[in-house]
C-alpha cells in the first residue's frame, strides 16, 4: 500500500516532520511518500494561503495517479485546503487531516476543543467546524499567537504556548478531547499528552491509520455527481504544475 502524504506548504521541515510521524503508526507493509508542492505558501495561516496552495496539491495528487501509483492521498494540512477539488481529480481516498481528526474525536469524546495557531486563523478553523457539522460538539477554538513557522523554530515557547491553551479549554470550556489544529503540531503530541487528562489528537495519525482502512476495504471516492472528473476543458496559466487537467 502506498499513501502520499502531502504538506500543501513549502516547508520542507514540516514535510519531514509529519513523515516521522506517520511512520510510527503505519503498518509495515505500508509505505508513506511524504512530499510537499514547490509551489505555493512556506506555511498556511489564512485564506490566502489556503487558496494558494491548492493548485499545488492538485498537482501532487494527479502526479501520484499517473505515476507513482499512489492508493490513498492525505492533505497535511488542518485546514484541509483543496479537500473537496481533490476528491474530484482522483477516485482513490483523499483524506484531509482536520477532518479525520474531527471524526476520530467523535469517537473517543462527546465534545472536543482545537488549537490553532494566529488569532486570524480562529475564522478559517471556525468555518471548517460548520463545514464538517460538528458545531455542537466542539467546545471552543482557541488560538495561541504564534504562527505556524515559530513553532518550528523554538519547541518548548511552542510547547509552552499550547499547553495553556489546551488546559484552559479543559478546565474553563469543559473540552473532553484536545485537537492540535496545525501538522506543525504533531511533534507535540506525546508531551501535550502527559500533561492533560483528556485525549489529545493530531490528524495526521488518524489519517493514516484511515487511509489504510479505507484501501483494504476497496473503498473509492464516488463519481457519480458531485465528486465527479471535472468537465474536459482548456485549463490556461498553469503550465508550472507537473500535470494539468486536459
Amino acid at each position: 500500500m502506498r499513501i502520499k502524504l502531502i504538506n500543501p506548504n513549502t516547508t520542507a521541515a514540516m514535510t519531514e516532520s509529519c513523515r516521522i510521524a506517520a511512520e510510527q503508526v503505519k503498518r509495515p507493509d505500508t509505505e508513506i511518500i511524504a512530499t510537499n508542492p514547490s509551489i505555493g505558501p512556506d506555511s498556511i495561516e489564512c485564506y490566502v494561503d489556503e487558496y494558494l496552495a491548492i493548485p499545488g496539491v492538485l498537482g501532487e495528487i494527479l502526479k501520484g495517479d499517473r505515476e507513482e501509483g499512489i492508493d490513498a492521498y492525505i492533505i497535511g494540512c488542518f485546514g484541509d485546503p483543496g479537500l473537496q477539488a481533490a476528491r474530484e481529480v482522483t477516485d482513490k481516498p483523499v483524506l484531509g487531516i482536520g477532518q479525520s481528526a474531527m471524526l476520530l474525536a467523535r469517537m473517543v469524546a462527546p465534545n472536543f476543543s482545537i488549537i490553532s495557531v494566529l488569532d486570524r486563523a480562529l475564522k478559517v478553523t471556525d468555518d471548517l467546524v460548520d463545514a464538517y457539522g460538528m458545531r455542537n460538539i466542539c467546545k471552543s477554538i482557541r488560538t495561541t499567537g504564534l504562527s505556524v513557522l515559530d513553532f518550528t523554530r523554538d519547541f518548548e515557547k511552542g510547547l509552552a504556548a499550547l499547553s495553556k491553551q489546551a488546559e484552559l479549554a479543559v478546565k474553563e470550556d469543559k473540552a473532553e478531547c484536545v485537537l492540535l489544529g496545525c501538522a506543525g503540531f504533531v511533534d507535540f503530541v506525546q508531551s501535550l499528552s502527559k500533561k492533560l487528562s483528556v485525549p489529545v489528537i493530531d490528524g495526521v495519525l488518524p489519517a493514516v491509520k484511515f487511509a489504510e482502512a479505507m484501501v483494504d476495504m476497496r473503498i473509492t471516492t464516488s463519481k457519480s455527481n458531485t465528486w465527479k472528473y471535472p468537465e474536459q476543458k482548456a485549463f490556461k496559466g498553469f503550465e508550472y504544475l507537473p500535470f494539468i487537467f486536459n
